[in-house]
């Protein structure tokens, strides 16, 4: 391995995959530390329904950023971005692999790619391109997107109507095509000689182990973690109170739906998004997409394979 490039592994792969699992048994293979990559599991007191990483786990294998925001508090993926980044770079100093293991794909595009930090929100703006989707219809934007900035077009979808929006607004108040922007735009991995996994599973097994997830969750307490939440003074507007399964566990609380409804919404809406996810990473540069019992072999061949 060439010694001018620092070796660093990314983990990828939807909710219920397996990824923790995976990267404990990497880790501990290959003398690493985990850094996570989850927008959830970043907040304290939010443990059950984001599937944190047990305290033993947590002691046997050194990880980092989980449990470092207040939940009251926005986490985003520039924050993430900074302090992954230090994180990656004291692994290094220690002499240790760094696997960034996770599911959240704007933070993987954040630490490897950065972020544009762009224009302010100009809310003016926003309320008069709102207004010309409702009457146009999106597509007419999209449309006007493709003809100013086709790129941004390609990769954004013709019903995501935040991100059509938010790209015309960058266009708007800068001139400047938002894909230009992000050209310009520089990550934080230089000098890093970087291998990107995902853990590929049969739909169907993906799907059962979801719905066993699930199941485990409601079972193992997260109506009474979301009860001592709200008791401890975690308002129902805090940011991770809109993930997965916190959502759903409100709207049962409040007595909109019972706990059965709770636990099926919560199913349908996880498996949802592990379609999102599988569409995000599909769409990121040089992924291996593995079964679990391909990683440690491949991981062990890359890392005796020159540096290209």
């Amino acid at each position: 391995m060439s010694s001018e490039l620092r070796p660093l592994v990314f983990l990828l792969g939807p909710t219920g995959s397996g990824k923790s699992a995976a990267a404990l048994g990497l880790a501990a293979g290959h003398d690493g530390e985990i850094v996570g990559c989850d927008s959830q599991q970043v907040y304290r007191g939010f443990d059950i329904g984001t599937d944190k990483p047990s305290t033993g786990d947590r002691v046997r294998i050194p990880h980092h950023l989980i449990d470092i925001a207040d939940p009251a508090t926005q986490f985003n993926a520039a924050d993430y971005a900074s302090l992954a980044s230090e994180a990656i770079a004291g692994i290094v100093r220690r002499g240790r692999l760094p696997l960034v293991v996770g599911g959240t794909g704007l933070y993987f595009r954040a630490l490897e790619d950065g972020l544009f930090p762009g224009p302010g929100r100009d809310e003016a703006l926003r309320r008069r391109l709102e207004e010309e989707a409702l009457s146009l219809g999106l597509e007419a934007l999209w449309s006007r997107l493709g003809a100013v900035d086709p790129a941004s077009a390609a990769r954004i979808g013709k019903r995501d109507k935040i991100r059509i929006i938010r790209a015309l607004e960058v266009h708007v108040l800068t001139g400047v095509p938002l894909s230009e922007h992000v050209l310009r735009t520089e990550g934080r991995l230089a000098g890093f000689r970087v291998a990107k996994f995902a853990l590929l599973r049969p739909r169907a097994e993906l799907v059962r182990r979801i719905e066993e997830r699930v199941e485990r969750m409601f079972a193992s307490g997260l109506v009474a973690e979301v009860e001592g939440l709200l008791a401890r003074g975690v308002p129902e507007s805090a940011p991770p109170f809109r993930g997965l399964g916190y959502r759903s566990v409100l709207r049962y609380l409040r007595k909109d739906i019972g706990l059965p409804e709770a636990v099926e919404e919560t199913k349908v809406e996880t498996r949802r998004y592990a379609k999102r996810q599988m569409t995000w990473f599909r769409k990121m540069r040089d992924v291996r997409w593995l079964a679990p019992e391909e990683l440690e072999p491949a991981l062990a061949g890359w890392k005796t394979r020159p540096a290209d």
